[in-house]
């Protein structure tokens, strides 16, 4: 995964009126911290931001953060969002070596057709939307991939059947369910229900003939 240049600017005042009037200046308040340096209050282009990590890599997409004529390697956590506007209202930038493994979290995509169950009028319920993970920054997976084509009404896949890429390891428990196969869902007064009654109103004309 190639890395993506963004501008970070230092100088920024802190406190609340003073990152009230960044953020409507239409940029976020930050902090770079990290591998070899010291944390540092900055302050990037919300839409530059949100261009950065908009593509395959999502949120861990790496990041040359320009600094002062600076480059580190980063990748963006704890982002913060409104909880209304679901804006970015603050992110750190972490700095990484890009030789060490560092953690990381992936979502999961599920692939192929699980025909025996949707064949069957069946419903196929994800459980696990995520994986973490340990890897090198450059070779962090977009995403990992949990085939379901062999899953059937009654069955499962755990996060164990999630394929892993070379240089990626799973960090999370391999014994958890991630994926089921359910049954149809039988509503009240369906077909089953409605031949139930007409039975029930055969029996009952026959036995008032026989009176």
């Amino acid at each position: 995964m190639s890395a993506t240049t963004l501008t970070a600017h230092t100088g920024r005042e802190t406190g609340s009126a003073a990152t009230r009037r960044l953020r409507s200046e239409g940029k976020i308040p930050a902090v770079v911290y990290g591998h070899g340096v010291d944390p540092v209050p900055v302050a990037v282009v919300a839409r530059e931001f949100q261009i950065a990590v908009s593509g395959e890599g999502g949120l861990n997409t790496l990041l040359t953060l320009e600094v002062d004529g600076a480059s580190h390697l980063t990748l963006a956590r704890d982002i913060q969002r409104h909880p209304v506007r679901n804006v970015v209202t603050h992110v750190d930038f972490l700095v990484v070596d890009a030789a060490r493994e560092v953690g990381a979290e992936v979502p999961v995509t599920l692939v192929g057709e699980a025909t025996e169950v949707t064949g069957r009028g069946g419903i196929v319920d994800q459980l696990v939307f995520s994986v973490q993970v340990k890897a090198k920054p450059a070779e962090i997976p977009a995403a990992m991939e949990l085939d379901i084509t062999a899953l059937t009404i009654g069955g499962s896949l755990h996060v164990s059947d999630v394929t892993v890429p070379a240089g990626v390891t799973l960090e999370t428990d391999g014994a958890v369910l991630a994926v089921s196969g359910l049954a149809p869902r039988v509503k009240g007064g369906g077909a089953a229900a409605a031949g139930g009654a007409e039975a029930g109103a055969a029996d009952g004309g026959d036995d008032q003939a026989e009176g």
